[in-house]
């Protein structure tokens, strides 16, 4: 299954840096088909189209909980575009944010110093302690440089920064930065598959006492730096969100701490319906999978990898999968899910009590003893797409994170998902839900999952499976009052 890539022993040694299945998963989880939240929408105003990642609390180190962090994601694949997943966490004592990027060429400074380390592979964290507003740097913002490294001593290959006279001006702040990478550096003949960054901010170094009360909204944004060749020049930066803009805070996402409680609203039941793809009742519920999808999983050929995998489309599937993991190698591998469905058979000036999204589970990867659970996430997208064109790269941001639940393998050794249509599984999505039907809108969801294990994909049927099937097919469970 997977495609094997020589490392120099350096970096195995140091492979901690990719937080290997057992030391990401932390303490196993507790009825893992249950487990859920709910992020609402208050605590600060959140448009339509504005990003807000909500980030998880770990008392025992975020780090250890690699698995369960909040994920977002930016860019493209390609030989000449970098794409990045981007995992937040946070302790008692820090944050936490990890980015992994797809990248062909890997370049970094073997002689630092010489050039800015953002000419390189590097990465861009800022954040502005009194969220994303504001339309010039305050004392507020800082901003934290990472560069991609080998065996050197990692002081040359970070920098930090705090905002002064709308400037960024140099700052002398403690903080740690890790990186690692899978493939080869600096050599653009053998290629690589991409690198990935460690950053841990302690509260301590912006002036905290500790860490931040729950419900507290920081901005937050990232430039990805990239460089192809020894020569440079230092290609395009790759921006999260897409329209930021480095020294405005006020185009930047939000970083909420916490997760939410639940958007479950109280009320009486006057009305019901379940939403799924349904010809006679004339629903019409989209969906597909992106990336390596089941019938473009692991792919190993590199030209297709580099040239064609991002921009492929596979919405007509009977079937998909959602899977992730630490290793930047298998990134072929990797998987997420779109759905949109429409709320026009909710009757209008009504009160949405509750609301659950519905996939039935059919299959994990590597079952035979390897398979591990997942705690699949929910985010909102704001954007209609095509089933039939969506892919990887032109496929809609995410732009929160609205709930996430675990999936578990069913035990061995029969690994038995029962009869059809299998194992159903489930989100609340109560509230993004409403956000959607106060806005008049259809209600447009991704999934995608932080894991760290080589098996940890999971397969659920789609809304292109068979009529015979329609039972399994994906559905939102909707109840309202007046």
């Amino acid at each position: 299954m997977k495609t094997t890539y020589l490392l120099l022993t350096i970096v195995l040694i140091c492979s901690f840096i990719f937080y290997s299945p057992a030391n990401a998963r932390g303490s196993a989880p507790q009825a893992a088909t249950n487990a859920i939240f709910i992020p609402m929408v208050s605590n600060g105003s959140l448009s339509q189209n504005s990003v807000r990642i909500n980030a998880p609390y770990f008392a025992d180190g975020a780090a250890l909980h690699f698995n369960e962090a909040a994920i977002f994601w930016f860019g493209k694949v390609s030989s000449s575009e970098n794409y990045a997943d981007l995992r937040v966490a946070y302790d008692n004592t820090k944050l936490w944010v990890y980015l992994s990027t797809f990248d062909r060429y890997l370049w970094y400074a073997t002689q630092p110093g010489a050039s800015p380390i953002t000419t390189w592979d590097s990465v861009t964290l800022q954040i502005n302690l009194n969220g994303n507003v504001g339309s010039a740097l305050a004392t507020s913002a800082y901003r934290f440089d990472g560069a991609m490294s080998w065996f050197e001593s990692r002081a040359a290959y970070q920098a930090a920064y705090r905002g002064q006279n709308s400037q960024w001006a140099a700052a002398n702040l403690a903080f740690q930065t890790t990186a690692g990478y899978d493939g080869w550096f600096n050599d653009n003949v053998k290629g690589s598959r991409g690198w990935a960054i460690t950053f841990e901010i302690p509260f301590s170094s912006l002036g905290l006492i500790g860490r931040p009360a729950d419900g507290s909204l920081w901005g937050i944004s990232m430039l990805m730096h990239d460089r192809d060749s020894a020569a440079g020049p230092a290609l395009a930066d790759t921006t999260w969100p897409a329209a930021m803009q480095p020294v405005v805070p006020s185009t930047w996402a939000q970083l909420r701490f916490g997760l939410p409680p639940t958007g479950a609203q109280s009320g009486t039941v006057t009305g019901s319906d379940l939403i799924r793809r349904d010809t006679v009742r004339g629903v019409n519920v989209t969906d597909a999978s992106v990336g390596g999808t089941t019938p473009n999983l692991c792919p190993g050929d590199p030209t297709y990898i580099w040239n064609s995998w991002g921009n492929t489309n596979f919405g007509s599937q009977a079937d998909f999968n959602i899977q992730n993991q630490s290793k930047i190698t298998d990134w072929p591998c990797f998987a997420k899910y779109f759905v949109t469905f429409p709320l026009a058979t909710v009757p209008a000036n009504k009160k949405i009590l509750s609301a659950r999204l519905v996939l039935h589970h059919q299959g994990s990867a590597g079952e035979a003893g390897l398979a591990t659970p997942s705690l699949i996430q929910v985010l909102t997208i704001g954007q209609d797409w095509n089933e039939n064109t969506i892919t990887w790269n032109n496929a809609p941001p995410p732009l929160e994170n609205v709930s996430q639940a675990w999936v578990d393998v069913p035990p061995p050794p029969t690994y038995d998902y029962g009869a059809w249509p299998k194992i159903a599984r489930y989100w609340d999505v109560t509230s993004a839900v409403i956000k959607a039907y106060q806005s008049n809108q259809p209600v447009r969801f991704v999934l995608y999952a932080a894991d760290s294990d080589y098996h940890s994909g999971k397969y659920f049927a789609s809304s292109n499976t068979g009529d015979w099937n329609i039972n399994g097919r994906p559905a939102l469970e909707i109840q309202w009052g007046n």
